[in-house]
């Protein structure tokens, strides 16, 4: 399929980039967004990609997924850029493919939806860990202590529709039972109701699948209605803006997570420590902000697409990117260790996730 990008002799690599630093998930786009900017900058300042500098073109979605089409469209049409690293949003992603795909034009995702690489889109490719994946590490984690009825709540999102689909199917797998099955709306302020139902069938364990803010809610309305029943956490929360909004009914609550938010607290001889610290700190450092899991995802994309052109003769052009894409293995990622191929266009397993908890407002490992 011909490329609508620009010519492989370009001397720059011009990277698109779509994310959503406003609107509702801007809790995830504006570190995606901060993190592209200066990982940009900072290639730049060394000498660029194997001494190509790069181009970041950025558009703000604004959560909006017509607005996201539009970006998207723009990127390929107008700016003829030679890969696009986002939209931020699984359902955003899942509007896009198309377009990129239809171009001819690599895709990295920043949202985790399996449906994203599964099937495999030759030009479509996703640097988070897969829902299955953190579905896999609760169950396991569930089994361990002994949890064998589950109750889930999930959004009724792209992510959220992922998530349940992923849990339907592998709570039964794993030899468990699931007593519930509650559902709320991106937007909902009030899930007394569904806990209610839940709490009425006393599950083992609880787990809510969404991202912010209806899982801060649900951790507000567990407390209110006294419900003790250890209670999970999808990834989708993994940012400290979930422990702010919750407040103290985040103490004690379980999710899966990418080691970045417990760097320091991974062994010094990690594969992952060194790239973890440094990016942490350059982050932190430049924003003064806590760092996020979600603007690594960013800083994977970059490097992903910079692991590329080491195989593709340094051509910058679509092709070229997307050859070179599934010829990656062992790149240390923010995310894991990223191994690619024309079958895999995530590259990442279940142990890319660590099971985390929250005490004293603060991420720790669980044992």
């Amino acid at each position: 399929m011909p490329s609508l990008a620009g010519a492989a002799e370009r001397d720059t690599l011009k990277i698109g980039a779509v994310a959503s630093a406003t609107g509702p998930a801007s809790f995830l786009g504006q570190p995606e967004k901060l993190t592209a900017e200066m990982i940009t900058e900072k290639i730049n300042a060394e000498g660029g990609v194997n001494g190509m500098p790069i181009e970041l073109i950025f558009y703000d979605d604004e959560t909006d997924v017509n607005k996201c089409v539009l970006a998207v469209q723009k990127l390929v049409r107008k700016d003829k850029v030679d890969a696009i690293i986002g939209p931020t949003t699984s359902g955003n992603t899942l509007a896009v493919m198309r377009i990129a795909s239809q171009a001819g034009i690599p895709l990295l995702s920043m949202a985790s939806a399996e449906k994203i690489v599964d099937p495999v889109d030759p030009w479509v490719f996703k640097v988070t860990p897969s829902d299955s994946h953190a579905v896999t590490r609760i169950l396991q984690h569930a089994e361990k202590n002994g949890y064998k009825r589950l109750a889930i709540i999930t959004v009724s999102d792209g992510f959220g529709q992922s998530g349940r689909d992923f849990l339907q199917k592998l709570i039964p797998e794993a030899g468990m039972e699931l007593v519930a099955d509650e559902l709320y709306g991106p937007n909902d302020t009030d899930m007394t109701a569904q806990l209610t139902s839940i709490k009425n069938v006393n599950p083992d364990a609880i787990i809510c699948w969404g991202t912010n803010p209806g899982p801060a809610v649900i951790a507000k309305n567990r407390v209110q209605l006294g419900i003790e029943t250890p209670l999970y956490m999808s990834h989708g929360v993994a940012s400290k803006k979930f422990i702010e909004l919750a407040g103290d009914a985040a103490e004690g609550l379980m999710l899966p997570a990418g080691r970045l938010i417990v760097a320091e607290q991974i062994p010094d001889d990690h594969p992952q420590k060194q790239v973890l610290m440094d990016y942490k700190e350059s982050y932190e450092k430049t924003f003064q902000s806590p760092v996020s899991t979600f603007g690594g995802h960013a800083y994977d994309a970059i490097g992903l697409l910079a692991a590329a052109m080491d195989h593709s003769g340094n051509d910058s052009s679509a092709e070229a990117l997307r050859n070179g894409l599934e010829k990656v293995k062992g790149f240390v990622g923010t995310a894991g260790i990223f191994t690619l191929s024309p079958e895999d266009h995530n590259g990442l397993d279940a142990t890319a996730f660590e099971m985390i908890t929250i005490k004293n407002g603060d991420w720790k490992i669980m044992d």
